[in-house]
Formats: structure tokens, C-alpha cells, sequence
């Protein structure tokens, strides 16, 4: 069973689930929590409507309220072995907690400062949360929620990633740089120059490199993590704005959506050359694979899932879309629970 989380600008927003039935486990599913009340909608942009079962099966099934939260919420993270998912909800200056095993959201931790990109840390239970309007990291207790390090980067702390072999968390901010934190103490121990802002970037697992979006550069970094050194860049030609990013390792293959067209743009991870190009809908900020259907996911602020089914290393056929809402342009894919928030 697959879910998708939605954010959606309005009074106060919700958590969209969209399940593949196909896969479903009655282990995994996570029925709404019927002894909560909803708070009322007063002049709202509407609700994530369920559809029929569309692409590859997906249906919305269940909507979590954060009630209280207003404005664009940003990226998101999961807590798997406890089924916490944490939401950066940057016009609202808080992070909320949401217990998925009830449906409902549990916590609102205060004090941020427009938090886009955020990370939780199994090994040692913290939660990184980067800033976006003063440029800082934070890292949080798991249990206390209570801050236990700030790091203070030059500006626009956005996309946040942590390596688990290495234990370093990677912090895209400012006009140009990945900051490098220790994940066990929350240390600052170096940057890593790039020739503009950082969006989103991914960690290749078996090998040492960082795929890195740089849509004011017009290309692809790529980097070093063991040298902590540009290697080379991919530029991105048929499109730009190339924010979110998704990487299948094993098929060598690097998703990247961009805006300004929409387009979805494939590229061969050992040559950095083009593989294929195909048409999205409007304003995506989250991308993801899902390597055991061969699904790509594309959110996009347009109000629209876009499912794209992997032929072949070079060859995808775009899927009927999943209506969404206007402004849920980011999104999690947790494989783990075959869920898509």
C-alpha cells in the first residue's frame, strides 16, 4: 500500500495518503483515526479529493489535519521504526509531528525559522531542521524535541541529506555550498563550494558521489564526499530550474525535474548524457523512485502526482496523474511502509 502527504495552502493543512492497493498489507494500513474531530473549514482551498484508482492503482485513502497550520509547508522526513512523520512547515515557523500508526498529528515545535529541509537520524534519535530566512541548522532530541545544537550557515539553509555509512549530515544553503555536520554532536566540520544554491541532491549508497542541483549554474554538480571536491557538471539544457532530484543507483539513472519548461529530465549516471526527456505538469519540487514498480513519482504544485512507469533504462511512459491540490508540490515516498505522503 503506497500513500502520498500533501501540503496544501490554506487555513490549515493536511496530510494526504494515496495507497496502491495492489501491494497492500493489512500490517501496513493505517486506517483514519475516527475519534478525532476535524476542525471546520472556514473559505478554504478544497481538500485533497479522492479520485477513483488511477495510475498504477493509487487512490487516496486517508487525509491527516494539522489544524493550526497556515501557509506553504516544505519537505518532510519519517521516523520508520516509530512511525513518526515530520513535517517542515515553513509558513508556519514549526515542525509538526505526526504519529502514523493513529493518523493524527501528536506535537507543534516552535521556534524555526521558515524550516524547508529536515532529516531524522535513527542511530542516535535527532532531527535536523534546516532554516531558510536566518540560515541555521537544528538539531533536535527525538523524544524532547528540545534543541541541542545550532549551527549557523551564511543564509538559505534549504535541502538537508544524511550519509548513515559515514555519519555526516549534508546541508545545501546559501549562494553556493553543501555544509558538512557531524550527525552525532551536530558539529560543523566543512563546506563543499558549488557555483550557486544548492536544491535538491542525492547520495549515491555504493559509491562516494553527491548529484547536486544547481539551477542558477544551470547544471548538475557532481561531488566528491570523500574529497569533499567538485568532480565535474552535467549541464541541463532542454530545461531550467532544476530543483528536485530522485536517483535510481543500481539502473545508473538520475531523475530531474525541472520548471521553466516542465519537463522531467533522465540522465546516465556514468556519462552524464541526457537519456530522455519528457513533459510534467507545472511547478514540481519533489521527486521520487520506486524501484521495486518501476514508478517515478513527480509532485507538482500544478495540483497533480505525476506517475511515469519505467520501461526500460531509457524508455518511460507517462500514467494517468493523480489529482492532488493546488500548491503540494513536495512529498515523501516511504518505501519501507509502501506508503506515499
Amino acid at each position: 500500500m503506497l500513500d502520498f502527504r500533501s501540503k496544501i495552502v490554506a487555513k490549515f493543512c493536511l496530510v494526504a495518503l494515496i495507497a496502491l492497493p495492489a501491494l497492500a498489507t493489512r500490517e501496513n494500513h493505517v486506517e483514519p483515526d475516527q475519534s478525532v474531530d476535524e476542525p471546520v473549514l472556514e473559505k478554504q482551498t478544497p481538500a485533497v479529493k479522492a479520485p477513483e484508482p488511477g495510475a498504477a492503482g493509487l487512490s487516496v485513502v486517508q487525509a491527516i489535519p494539522l489544524p493550526g497550520v497556515e501557509e506553504r509547508i516544505d519537505h518532510l522526513a519519517v521516523d520508520v521504526q516509530r512511525r513518526r512523520l515530520f513535517v517542515a512547515a515553513l509558513g508556519n515557523n514549526t515542525v509538526e509531528v505526526v504519529d502514523l500508526n493513529k493518523g493524527v498529528r501528536v506535537r507543534s515545535i516552535p521556534g524555526f525559522h521558515e524550516p524547508q529541509g529536515i532529516s531524522f537520524v535513527p542511530d542516535n534519535n535527532r532531527i535536523f531542521v534546516a532554516n531558510g530566512k536566518d540560515g541555521s541548522c537544528d538539531m533536535l532530541d527525538g523524544d524532547s524535541f528540545h534543541r541541542v545544537q545550532n549551527v549557523n550557515f551564511a543564509e538559505d539553509a534549504d535541502n538537508v541529506r544524511y550519509d548513515p555509512a559515514a555519519k555526516l549530515i549534508y546541508v545545501g544553503y546559501g549562494s553556493g555550498a553543501l555544509g558538512i555536520l557531524n550527525a552525532t554532536d551536530g558539529r560543523r566540520l566543512g563546506d563543499i563550494k558549488l557555483a550557486g544554491h544548492p536544491e535538491s541532491f542525492q547520495l549515491e549508497k555504493s559509491g562516494s558521489r553527491i548529484f547536486v542541483n544547481v539551477p542558477a549554474a544551470g547544471h548538475i554538480a557532481v561531488v566528491d564526499r570523500r574529497k569533499n571536491a567538485l568532480l565535474s557538471t552535467w549541464a541541463v539544457e532542454r530545461a531550467r530550474s532544476n530543483f528536485p532530484m530522485a536517483l535510481d543507483e543500481p539502473g545508473r539513472r538520475l531523475f530531474v525535474g525541472c520548471r521553466k519548461p516542465p519537463r522531467l529530465l533522465v540522465y546516465d549516471t556514468t556519462t552524464g548524457k541526457l537519456a530522455a526527456d519528457l513533459g510534467i505538469c507545472n511547478d514540481t519540487d519533489d521527486i521520487f523512485y520506486d524501484p521495486a514498480r518501476k514508478l517515478v513519482y513527480v509532485a507538482c504544485g500544478e495540483g497533480v502526482l505525476n506517475i511515469v512507469q519505467q520501461k526500460g533504462a531509457d524508455q518511460y511512459q507517462p500514467l494517468a496523474g493523480i489529482p492532488t491540490a493546488a500548491g503540494a508540490r513536495t512529498a515523501l515516498f516511504v518505501p519501507e511502509f509502501n506508503r506515499f505522503y
